[in-house]
């Protein structure tokens, strides 16, 4: 008897053949690699298809590949991936969209798909700088409006670019040049034979 991950591979296959340019299994799910330009018709396809059946997205997020394999990789950088629920088959499914131009990644929106998108897709925006055509409200939605770049991309400093403080004289927040120093911290090694009163 076939199993519910070889009968979901079975149907993936018939329904996309060659669409697909990937299929992965991992830790007992499917990854599924698309190309951008093919990703609102299969995406329409995975929810409207009962062999497929994926009624529901669960969670999207952005990726950097930068600095993947210690920068041995030459990819596309960016990536947007998606969870993909069935209900009615009780499977899931990952959906891997690399966006085709590095400088500007733009992928299109699935909000006219799965509406529970939405956030998703803001949140990769606001944290990756991946814009989503067709994105009925694309604006930041976990760092201030004012805020300059984007926190998760690989090549964004730790320290950030600005910091926030409350100016009194002006009576209100005000942004200045990051005034924290980088500094390498080395950990303390404890060699001591009674340290916090243990004994080794």
């Amino acid at each position: 008897m076939k199993s519910k991950l070889e009968i979901l591979k079975e149907n993936l296959d018939k329904a996309f053949g060659k669409k697909l340019e990937s299929m992965r299994e991992s830790l007992g799910q499917l990854t599924i690699v698309i190309a951008a330009n093919n990703l609102l018709d299969l995406a329409t396809q995975l929810r409207n298809d009962q062999t497929l059946g994926f009624e529901q997205l669960i969670d999207l997020c952005g990726i950097d590949y930068s600095r993947y394999r210690n920068g041995r990789y030459d990819g596309p950088r960016f990536a947007v991936v998606s969870h993909l629920l069935s209900i009615s088959n009780n499977w899931r499914l990952r959906v891997r969209v690399f966006a085709p131009h590095d400088d500007m990644p733009i992928l299109p929106s699935l909000i006219k798909i799965w509406n529970s998108v939405n956030w998703y897709e803001r949140e990769a925006f606001d944290l990756y700088g991946i814009i989503f055509e067709g994105h009925p409200d694309l604006r930041r939605i976990l760092t201030d409006y004012g805020f300059i770049g984007h926190p998760f991309r690989k090549d964004f400093p730790l320290s950030g670019y600005v910091e926030m403080q409350y100016d009194s004289e002006k009576k209100r927040v005000v942004y200045q040049p990051v005034s924290i120093e980088s500094r390498e911290i080395t950990p303390r090694v404890i060699r001591e034979d009674r340290y916090g009163g243990l004994k080794h």
